[in-house]
């Protein structure tokens, strides 16, 4: 684990590096909970597996030698993966101490997961973009932390929190909201409203002084209307306070109603955990997105995982004891983290690219954002991990060594590559974006021009399979074509070639099509997905 876990090493001030690790491979402990929710038997993805922690981050941020050191301290010692819950802004390949660590860590068979980032919900927010690298974006799972707001009329407003007192009144309270001051950063204009339940448009890391805040003033609880951004994905916090989150348009219904009430009132019902909750699982509003800055022709993030309103281990506190909920691409890293270290006992043979080719390309695609519209590949990437059928793919997607040095090359010259390789690369062979053998596919014709790429997939499952490809566009005036067809043994060699019709760009303003491309054996037990995306950005 490479992590900022803050504090002189090997203290965790913070809880981050606690969290993380717990997450990736936490041991099976019974009767876990939060203040009573998601009480269970709590266990990290892989939990019989070994950890190294390498602190590289400081309160004050994260120095570049620290990430190398603790990249290469990882090398020297044997790790079978890094997980690197770090972010942070642009930089390209050459100067990013994560992209250069992590190549060295690569041409050593570590496999390397990074997150996105959480600067999302636009486009081109991205972190950790090199291609030999996992990005990972955050999602929401299918468990939340129920409550409600209950009208006077019957309405019930759905809604979450993390504080639940179990001797809060089921009576309706007066309502209290301040046109002049929604986000309830200003003193009311007398007492009357003591012992109100107080409605604020406000969230994010000022939520618990607002509570604080209404508290002094007499609130009873309080209601956090977010904003439209967050969409359903509400990242909730605990208050130390009774209160209860809304989405953007839950919280306009409660507002449409306070403001032609005369006397406005409401209860707060507390319903505390809920499983099987839908939709599950959705982008998470700030999930950093695509398209990739650094490597425009290659499709990053590369996976969604849990990373909204996660449970995990924590340093203990009075606040926090043992146990915490949070958010982040921090926290959905991790997650793939485990599942690698399950893949690698399963697979001991597989390429760092292999492993990765078997999670891309059986993703469940089907996915939401966080305005619960269909998610689009530079969101979710190929899809929400789907772990189990990684584990038989069927087909994979690898990449040599030798072809990341000849990308390298490519992309900055033989100066650039040895600063990123750090040492003598041989630039003899030279390869662009679109011709690693990359499990998603990135194409941008020009109009009135055919583009093509090569692939190269490699069977794993049973011996002489055969397999059937077949390409979906999600639009009429662009089209694509395998060759190949049909009938796939042990490895195979194909080209997929895209290019626009008469009513494509530019004159459409469309900027990019998706569609995918799959195989599917003869048997139907192996259906392997490359996520497909025809470009207009240059």
């Amino acid at each position: 684990m490479i992590d900022g876990v803050g504090g002189s090493p090997p203290v965790d001030e913070t809880g981050h590096g606690t969290f993380t690790s717990s997450t990736a491979a936490g041991n099976f402990v019974h009767n876990a909970s939060y203040f009573g929710l998601a009480k269970g038997t709590a266990a990290g993805m892989a939990p019989r597996a070994h950890l190294a922690i390498y602190q590289v981050c400081q309160e004050d941020g994260c120095n570049v030698g620290d990430i190398l050191a603790g990249l290469d301290a990882g090398v020297k010692d044997g790790v079978d993966i890094f997980s690197i819950s770090i972010g942070g802004l642009y930089k390209a390949l050459d100067q990013d101490p994560v992209a250069i660590g992590s190549f060295a860590a690569i041409r050593k068979g570590i496999f390397v997961s990074c997150g996105a980032g959480n600067d999302g919900p636009g486009n081109f927010t991205l972190a950790n973009e090199a291609p030999w690298v996992l990005t990972v974006g955050a999602s929401s799972i299918d468990r939340n932390f129920k409550a409600s707001v209950r009208l006077p009329n019957g309405k019930v407003i759905p809604g979450e929190s993390l504080d639940q007192p179990r001797n809060f009144t089921k009576n309706s309270l007066p309502l209290y909201y301040s046109t002049e001051s929604p986000a309830c950063d200003m003193d009311p204009p007398d007492d009357s409203h003591r012992g109100s339940i107080w409605v604020c448009n406000v969230g994010g890391k000022i939520a618990k002084d607002v509570a604080a805040f209404v508290k002094s003033h007499g609130a009873k609880a309080v209601i956090f209307i977010v904003s439209q951004v967050e969409g359903a994905t509400v990242v909730i916090r605990r208050l130390n306070f009774p209160g209860i989150w809304l989405a953007s348009q839950d919280g306009s219904d409660l507002i449409s109603y306070l403001i032609s009430a005369s006397d406005p009132s409401a209860s707060i019902v507390f319903h505390g955990t809920d499983l099987g909750v839908s939709p599950a699982p959705v982008v998470a509003y700030f999930s950093s997105r695509g398209p990739s800055r650094t490597t425009p022709r290659i499709l990053k993030p590369d996976i969604s995982a849990p990373g909204l309103n996660i449970f995990a281990a924590s340093i203990s506190s009075s606040d926090a004891p043992e146990y915490a909920i949070k958010s982040g691409t921090s926290m959905s890293t991790p997650h793939l983290s485990g599942v690698v270290a399950l893949l690698k006992v399963t697979h001991p043979t597989w390429s760092p690219a292999a492993i990765k080719s078997a999670i891309v390309t059986t993703a469940n695609t089907d996915m939401s954002d966080e305005l619960l519209e269909p998610a689009l590949y530079f969101a979710k990437g190929a899809g929400h991990v789907n772990p189990n059928k990684a584990v038989d793919p069927g087909l994979i997607y690898d990449i040599s060594d030798d072809d990341y040095v000849s990308y390298i090359c490519g992309k900055f010259g033989e100066k650039g590559a040895r600063n990123i390789a750090r040492g003598i690369v041989d630039c003899s062979k030279s390869m662009t974006e679109e011709e690693l053998n990359y499990p998603s596919i990135l194409l941008a014709p020009k109009v009135g021009a055919v583009a093509k790429v090569s692939r190269v997939v490699t069977n794993v499952g049973p011996a002489r399979s055969s397999y059937m490809v077949s390409v979906t566009i999600s639009k009429t005036f662009v089209s694509a074509t395998v060759t190949p067809e049909t009938e796939l043994n042990e490895q195979k060699s194909f080209t997929v070639s895209a290019e626009w019709g008469t009513d494509g760009p530019p004159t459409s303003g469309i900027k990019f099509v998706e569609g995918k491309l799959t195989w599917t054996s003869d048997d139907g037990k192996h259906v392997v997905t490359s996520p497909l995306i025809i470009s207009a950005l240059e």
